[in-house]
């Protein structure tokens, strides 16, 4: 498996495209099936989505609403309805950032935004994607798309993706404008097993600026995983250095409070683990004791903001505290993240 960058357009050497397509014409034998390019790809959903829709509609399709990635999807089942079912309308649900709603509802587009939403949603136009036959184009939020697939689990069961919570806030909406019963179809199109550290994990969400915690007005705001919410990963004095590491692996972290009795003894980081394992890799069997900083800088978090800056400033992680009980840590990313959420709200 090869990674490419996301933060790139298309044209960049290191799009995942050309990177594909380069790498296809340096391997000898290798063969570059081009989703994007590739007439079997809307071919499928012309010869075997399209016909299931209908017939396990019976024939009676008002509309469908689906998202655009390499437009195959929507190719194909605009080929095969345009024969079969010229009444049925074609709804695009795009990630707003994406430049297809735009080009559905003035013919041009501007610069690419950015969204969070995996799948759909183009800074191009796929070759494939007939756009020029979407009835209604629906630019759908981060915030709507991961909340409408967190409520499609909570109320129906279906653990469905980011992609399927995007197309289902468009059909929603779609058939909130009508003033008659219509049959509308969408798609859950992708697994929510793959999401389960992000989209359904109310701690990524918040650390996105997608659900808002009520404001305390102290230092306990810029907490973004609390102690007492049971968010906050932490070692204990006899942990070894394996274990800490591991953690922070695991939870993508560079540093642990050292709990002892409920209080705060100690925080360890990536600095401590090298300086202590450094040339003898059977070191991360001491423990934690050994290798954590004692100094560590507390805070009541009704100390005024300016005791946190101080503290952030010498590059230092502040503990909160209310009344010696260990509320969380705060570094400088955490502060900017709070700071960030206030403006989105």
């Amino acid at each position: 498996m090869l990674l490419t960058r996301s933060d790139v357009n298309k044209g960049h050497p290191a799009y995942y495209q050309d990177y594909a397509r380069r790498l296809a014409d340096e391997t000898p034998g290798a063969f570059y099936i081009d989703q994007f390019n590739n007439d079997a790809n809307p071919l499928a959903h012309a010869t075997s989505t399209a016909p299931e829709l209908y017939q396990q509609l019976e024939g009676d399709i008002d509309a469908i609403v689906v998202g655009v990635g390499s437009g195959g999807t929507l190719g194909g089942l605009q080929a095969w309805f345009a024969e079969h079912s010229p009444k049925t309308e074609f709804i695009l649900a795009d990630p707003a950032g994406s430049i297809l709603a735009d080009q559905v509802d003035t013919g041009r587009y501007g610069e690419t935004g950015s969204w969070l939403v995996e799948g759909i949603g183009e800074d191009f136009i796929p070759p494939l994607a007939r756009l020029e036959g979407v009835h209604t184009a629906y630019r759908v939020s981060d915030c709507e798309a991961f909340h409408t697939a967190r409520q499609l689990l909570q109320v129906e069961g279906v653990l469905a993706g980011s992609s399927t919570g995007t197309l289902l806030s468009a059909a929603l909406r779609y058939c909130r404008t009508q003033s008659r019963p219509k049959r509308v179809v969408t798609f859950a199109c992708d697994s929510g097993n793959k999401y389960l550290s992000k989209m359904f994990n109310d701690d990524w969400m918040r650390q996105q600026g997608l659900i808002a915690r009520p404001e305390q007005g102290d230092l306990s705001d810029f907490i973004a995983l609390r102690h007492d919410e049971g968010a906050t990963v932490t070692a204990a004095p006899d942990d070894t250095l394996a274990a800490v590491f591991t953690r922070m692996r695991l939870y993508d972290i560079s540093q642990l409070p050292v709990l002892e009795d409920g209080r705060v003894v100690g925080i360890v980081d990536e600095w401590d683990l090298i300086r202590h394992v450094q040339g003898d890799r059977q070191r991360f069997s001491l423990p934690v004791s050994e290798a954590m900083s004692r100094h560590v800088e507390t805070l009541d978090k009704r100390a005024p903001e300016s005791e946190l800056q101080a503290i952030l400033d010498r590059g230092l992680v502040a503990v909160i505290a209310d009344n010696a009980r260990f509320l969380g840590l705060v570094t400088r990313s955490d502060v900017l993240t709070a700071w960030r959420n206030r403006v989105a709200q």
